[in-house]
């Protein structure tokens, strides 16, 4: 009798362990799919046959009928914060690792993981602002500006940093904290404008948009898609683009303020950047993808791959757009690269897949094409109908990165015919968890002859 309580408790504590590495996973930018596959794994691997795992944008349930004749155990969480945050990413990522290899048992997994969940992070919030302020500065850089306006874009966004932590601090929704990020990079922009007319401010413009949009869920959008997790996938696909519109909202006001107060801050040609500023384009990306690792708390052996990463992959961009004249296809091809090569880097520095694809494509987000759209808006008439479509070239480009960097993944990751069954039901690569699910070993039974 005293058996069964026994082993309802320690299913339950197997269901709680699964539940709260998936919902670290999922509050962390993990997709649908990789959370799936990980806890299951987790479960199978301690002895949990068949669970019944439901992932959504804003909750998990996992259910198990050890018997059919018995009821079954239900448990949930509720997703309740998100921030990117490759450090607990990758630390459960190792946890869960070590859980499949036998390296610990159930009970020290549920302390480690509560130890990930209660620390804190090394990096102090200063540190955290000043990455923001560099991958801006890198931006700039990127895009040719002069010391001048990378410093002035490193300022501004310092500046909405701080303003998004003290308006999160406070609750406000997620849009109104990119309404007022994108309404204070143009309103400095106008302010910055009319004291120094000379200064290309709408670079600066352009770098804060791109800081704005690298916080959203693109990624992870576009992987629930593709891989069949449709609920999940339109809601973040829904929080993506409140989030764009948002920062096209803000950024749309502060030009509307430079026309009332008659500051003239005229729109930039996208233009191709050409082979005689390979090196300033390469080392901007490189500040850019680094500095905004660093501000994911991404851990310090990322943080030069993520680099090297990024500066090919902006090259390839480069090479492509000269060659093909095609902004999408440029992004699609050098976010297949990243993807591509990401599996193998991530595997030499012990980082989910994730930490390096991510800030490897932030240097491509279209924050140029959204602002030249914005630009082209404010000035109306005959330029409405080319701004929208800059708007529209804008968010093909963002799902071209996505989908270029998964389909990469597709052909990186060995496709095994004897993979498990789980990855059978569940397509698409792993961009964090294990790359296919681990069974139990089973135990040999010795047969006595009579």
């Amino acid at each position: 009798m005293s058996a069964e309580p026994t082993d309802t408790r320690t299913t339950n504590l197997t269901l709680d362990l699964c539940l709260k590495i998936g919902e670290l996973l999922l509050s962390s930018g993990a997709g649908a799919a990789d959370v799936t596959a990980t806890m299951q794994s987790v479960a199978l691997h301690l002895g949990i046959r068949h669970p019944e795992i439901d992932v959504t944008f804003t909750s998990l349930a996992m259910s198990y009928q050890p018997d059919p004749g018995d009821p079954p155990i239900t448990q949930m969480r509720q997703v309740k914060h998100r921030e990117i945050d490759y450090d607990d990413l990758t630390r459960v990522d190792r946890l869960v690792t070590d859980v499949l290899r036998d390296r610990v048992d159930l009970m020290e997994a549920r302390s480690r993981l509560a130890t990930i969940v209660s620390s804190g992070h090394q990096l102090p919030r200063w540190a955290v602002t000043l990455s923001w302020g560099l991958m801006c500065g890198g931006v700039t850089l990127q895009l040719g500006g002069s010391l001048l306006v990378v410093g002035l874009a490193l300022v501004a966004a310092v500046l909405i940093h701080r303003v998004l932590v003290q308006m999160a601090r406070r609750r406000l929704p997620a849009f109104y904290q990119q309404v007022a990020g994108g309404l204070v990079a143009a309103s400095l922009a106008v302010g910055i404008a009319a004291i120094e007319p000379d200064a290309d401010v709408s670079l600066m413009v352009t770098a804060n948009i791109i800081m704005l949009l690298a916080g959203i869920g693109f990624m992870a959008a576009i992987q629930d898609a593709l891989t069949g997790f449709y609920v999940t996938g339109g809601a973040r696909v829904l929080e993506a683009l409140l989030a764009t519109a948002g920062i096209i909202a803000g950024v749309s006001g502060g030009l509307t303020l430079a026309g009332i107060v008659g500051v003239q801050i005229s729109p930039i040609d996208p233009g191709r950047a050409g082979w005689e500023g390979v090196g300033t384009l390469a080392l901007g990306s490189a500040v850019c993808a680094a500095a905004f690792a660093v501000a994911s708390y991404a851990p310090w052996r990322s943080v030069v791959p993520v680099a090297v990463v990024a500066s090919a992959a902006i090259l390839l961009y480069s090479a492509v757009r000269e060659a093909s004249d095609s902004r999408v296809w440029a992004a699609a091809l050098a976010a297949f690269g990243i993807g591509l090569v990401a599996y193998g880097v991530a595997g030499r520095v012990r980082v989910p897949p994730l930490v390096i694809v991510v800030p490897a494509i932030v240097p491509m987000l279209p924050g140029l094409t959204i602002y030249r759209g914005l630009s082209l808006l404010a000035e109306g008439g005959a330029m409405t109908s080319i701004g929208l479509l800059a708007l529209i070239q804008a968010a093909s480009i963002a799902v071209a990165l996505a989908s270029g960097v998964i389909l990469g993944e597709y052909v990186a990751q060995p496709l095994r015919r004897e993979a498990s069954r789980l990855e059978s039901r569940l397509s698409g690569p792993r961009l964090v968890g294990p790359l296919r699910a681990r069974t139990p070993r089973r135990r040999s039974r010795t047969r006595t002859r009579s």
